[in-house]
C-alpha cells in the first residue's frame, strides 16, 4: 500500500517537473507554470507589473523628493535615476517578459510580428496597473502637493511638447529595435543602451515635456492625482514616435544575416582584401 502511494506521488512530482499537473476542476491534466523552461502568461504579466511599478516608483519618486526637499536631487540626478532604473529592470526581468514596460512598445512589437497580439491587452493592463500602484504608493508615502506633481505636463506649448515626445520616443524605439530585436547586435548590452537612451532623452526633453515616452508613465500619476493637463500629448506623442522608430529600423534592416556573411559578399571589401590584392599581383 505504501509503495503504491509512493509511486503515485513520484508520478505526480514527475508531471510537475515537466510542467504538467491536474486541474482541480474536473481532474483534467493541464500545462502549468512549474517547469523552469516554461514561462506562462501569468508570470510575464507579474513581471511587467513589477517592472513598471519600480520604474514609476523610482523615477517619479525622485521627482517628488526633489520638489519637496528643496531640489536636493537636482535635474541631472533625476535624469540618471530614470536611466538607471530602466536598465536595472531590463536586466532583472527582460528574460521573463521581454521588459516592455510600455504599451506603445508592446503594440509596435505586435505590429512587426515580434509579439503575439492576443497578449497585448494583458500586457497593457499589467503595465497600467503597475503605474497606478506606484503612483498611489508615492501619494501615500509623501505629502504630495499640486506643486510637487510627479506626472508630466507641457511646460509651454502642447505642440512643442508633442514634437519633443515624438522625437525622443522615436529614438527610444529605434535603439530598442537595434539592440534587442536584431540578432546581429550584442544583446547583453541592451539594458545599458536603452537605459542610457532614456537618460539622454530626459536631459534633452525633460524641461519641455517631462520626457514621458510612455503613456503609463503619464496616465498613472494623472489618474491618482487628478491632473489631466495635456494628457493627450503623452498618449499620441509616444505612440507616433515609437511606431515610426520601429518602422524606420525595420526598413533599414534589410537582412537578418550576420555581419561576417555580409562582409564576405560586399564587393568593395572583397576588392580591397589582402588576399585579392595578392592574387591580382600574381596575375
Amino acid at each position: 500500500m505504501t509503495s503504491q502511494s509512493e509511486n503515485i506521488e513520484e508520478e505526480q512530482i514527475s508531471k510537475l517537473e515537466k510542467g504538467r499537473g491536474i486541474d482541480c476542476h474536473g481532474g483534467i491534466e493541464t500545462v502549468i507554470c512549474t517547469s523552469p523552461s516554461i514561462v506562462c502568461l501569468t508570470q510575464k504579466l507579474i513581471a511587467e507589473m513589477i517592472g513598471t511599478y519600480f520604474i514609476i516608483f523610482s523615477g517619479c519618486g525622485v521627482v517628488v523628493v526633489n520638489k519637496l526637499y528643496g531640489g536636493t536631487i537636482t535635474f541631472p540626478g533625476i535624469c540618471v535615476t530614470w536611466g538607471l532604473i530602466v536598465m536595472v529592470m531590463i536586466y532583472s526581468l527582460g528574460h521573463i517578459s521581454g521588459a516592455h514596460f510600455n504599451p506603445t512598445v508592446t503594440i509596435t512589437f505586435a505590429i512587426f510580428r515580434r509579439f503575439p497580439w492576443y497578449q497585448v491587452p494583458s500586457y497593457i493592463g499589467a503595465q497600467l496597473a503597475g503605474s497606478l500602484l506606484a503612483s498611489l504608493t508615492l501619494r501615500l508615502m509623501f505629502n504630495v502637493t499640486r506643486e510637487a506633481f510627479f506626472g508630466t505636463t507641457p511646460a509651454d506649448s502642447p505642440i512643442r511638447a508633442l514634437v519633443a515626445e515624438i522625437i525622443i520616443s522615436f529614438l527610444l524605439m529605434f535603439v530598442i529595435s537595434g539592440v534587442a530585436t536584431d540578432s546581429r547586435a550584442i544583446g547583453e548590452l541592451a539594458g545599458i543602451a536603452v537605459g542610457m537612451t532614456i537618460m539622454l532623452n530626459v536631459f534633452v526633453a525633460g524641461p519641455i515635456s517631462g520626457a514621458s515616452m510612455n503613456p503609463t508613465r503619464s496616465l498613472g500619476p494623472a489618474i491618482v492625482m487628478g491632473v489631466y493637463k495635456g494628457i493627450w500629448v503623452y498618449i499620441v506623442g509616444p505612440f507616433v514616435g515609437v511606431l515610426a522608430g520601429g518602422f524606420v529600423y525595420n526598413f533599414i534592416r534589410f537582412t537578418d544575416k550576420p555581419l561576417r556573411e555580409l562582409t564576405k559578399s560586399a564587393s568593395f571589401l572583397r576588392a580591397t582584401s589582402p588576399n585579392n590584392n595578392a592574387s591580382s599581383s600574381k596575375n
